[in-house]
């Protein structure tokens, strides 16, 4: 029993004491090692004093050098692996987002750009910092990116779409690209000499400061070639560079022959025209335009603005007189807003009896034309006519009978004073039209039943081709009218309503009699 006792208290001895070792090295395991005095400052020693070293603890910095004081400036404690990456990148293309990825793929060697002064920088990360050095790059490795990026320059100069070449000073061309070689042998042919110069037109460079338009004919043809060309001087001559400029040529030439076709047909309009662009200066206007205003010629084509056009109008009389300067400064104010919109639409009375219509209409960009129309004619005739219709109207009023005249859709057109007094109504003083139902229920309403006010209805629909009849109506009051319906021109009717003639009296009866019997 002892013994057993014995063995129970060996086995749970050994068990206790293997846990404490598991759970110890457990712990060692875990727990990252510690790292010996001075590590970071081991890591943030460069190869030379100007050196720039950051040491990255994640994204946060816990260490620079001297020489990456200029970097972080003021702001060491704000300052993040995305502030380094900003400030960075451009001089060193390949900079990694994040520092995680140096862990993945190993220590990184950025060969800089020209602004980067012929420096790399080596990105690293070791035991959990990720160490960042800028540093000047070895001559061999400086030597091949200067070789390759002059490859690349030299490529993309000679495959440029564009002719680019070098003249000396004394007019012989030293270089050129592909570019400027097929353009040379476009126009000279195949065995050209390329020392020559293309452009032979090109002004003296150290007067020209402007890219300098030039021209080259094709052979065997009347069309040309146009360029732009634009000179810079190096220390080996000149450097030229050619732009191809014919679409842009093409547009000005339509755009010119479009401007000359619109000043042909401005040119045979009865209307005048001013267009006054953005600025309110005059741009355009038509010969009929010095005809109607009569403002001379040089003073149009020395393009006024807006205001002293004007003025000039109102001083030749133009236009109608203002009442006051302040006044008439006021109304160009308003003339000019309305016109922007589209809404300034008058007519002007002139002193010399003519008569214009003067409208405004926004055009694009800002631009503002003005139509200048002579409708004195017009104006004229339409007063003649309406005095014509007033007089003719006066002559009906005069008549003792009372006369309506019926359109062929059946509406009133006219009606005289007697027709008013005895019917009871004015057909002018409804907004609606009276038509010959209304008509046909004032007559009923008032006269005796009779079957002539159907019948004249239909007359008034009937069209062309009716033949004038007449019938005698009564009012309710005993007093006999004889009503007299005919056609007019345009199919309309005109229905007539007078007093029926009174009976002859007996001497005038035997004197007709005896009259008679002589015949």
């Amino acid at each position: 029993m002892n013994i057993m006792q014995e063995l129970l208290s060996i086995d749970w001895l050994v068990l206790a004491t293997l846990c404490a070792a598991t759970a110890a090295a457990a712990v060692w395991w875990l727990t990252p090692n510690p790292k010996p005095k001075g590590f970071e400052q081991d890591l943030l020693q460069g190869d030379g004093q100007s050196d720039a070293v950051f040491l990255f603890d994640d994204t946060t910095l816990i260490g620079w050098s001297s020489g990456a004081r200029r970097f972080i400036g003021e702001q060491a404690e704000n300052f993040s692996w995305a502030n380094l990456r900003d400030q960075l990148a451009r001089s060193y293309p390949g900079l990694p987002q994040s520092p995680g990825f140096l862990k993945d793929v190993g220590p990184l060697v950025l060969s800089g750009t020209a602004n980067a002064e012929s420096r790399e920088a080596l990105c690293e990360w070791i035991d959990g910092v990720t160490r960042v050095q800028l540093r000047s790059s070895n001559t061999q490795e400086q030597n091949h990116s200067i070789d390759q990026e002059l490859t690349t320059l030299r490529s993309a100069v000679h495959q440029a779409p564009y002719p680019v070449w070098l003249q000396s000073d004394d007019g012989a061309v030293t270089w050129s690209n592909l570019a400027y070689d097929d353009l040379s042998q476009k126009i000279r042919g195949r065995n050209v000499d390329f020392s020559e110069p293309l452009f032979t037109d090109l002004d003296d460079p150290m007067a020209s400061g402007k890219p300098e338009r030039i021209s080259i004919p094709l052979p065997d043809s009347k069309k040309k070639l146009w360029y732009n060309i634009s000179t810079t001087e190096t220390e080996s001559g000149w450097l030229c560079h050619a732009v191809d400029v014919n679409a842009v040529v093409d547009a000005e030439i339509a755009q010119r022959n479009f401007v000359q076709t619109l000043a042909k047909t401005f040119a045979q309009l009865s209307i005048g025209l001013a267009i006054f662009d953005r600025n309110r200066q005059l741009v355009l206007f038509n010969p009929v335009l010095i005809d109607l205003t009569a403002l001379p010629a040089n003073f149009l084509s020395s393009r006024p603005n807006m205001m002293t056009f004007f003025d000039r109008l109102r001083d030749q009389r133009m236009m109608p007189e203002p009442k006051n300067y302040s006044s008439w400064r006021h109304q160009m104010a308003d003339l000019l807003e309305a016109a922007s919109e589209g809404r300034y639409q008058e007519t002007w009375s002139l002193p010399s009896g003519s008569v214009y219509s003067v409208s405004g209409r926004p055009h694009p960009d800002g631009a503002i034309a003005f139509l200048f129309e002579d409708i004195t004619a017009e104006i004229t005739l339409t007063r003649q006519f309406r005095s014509e219709l007033e007089m003719g109207q006066s002559i009906m009023d005069q008549m003792d009978d009372a006369i309506a005249v019926f359109a062929n859709d059946g509406s009133m057109t006219f009606s005289n004073a007697a027709y008013h007094e005895l019917w009871q109504m004015d057909p002018d003083a409804s907004f609606a039209k009276v038509t010959i139902m209304d008509s046909s229920r004032v007559w009923q309403n008032m006269c005796a039943a009779t079957p002539a006010w159907g019948e004249i209805r239909d007359f008034v629909a009937g069209g062309d081709g009716r033949t004038p009849w007449w019938a005698n109506v009564q009012l309710r009051n005993g007093t006999p009218l004889v009503c007299k319906v005919s056609a007019i021109q345009n199919g309309a009717t005109m229905v007539s309503f007078r007093s029926p003639e009174p009976a002859p009296a007996p001497a005038d009866q035997q004197r007709f009699a005896i009259a008679k019997q002589n015949k």
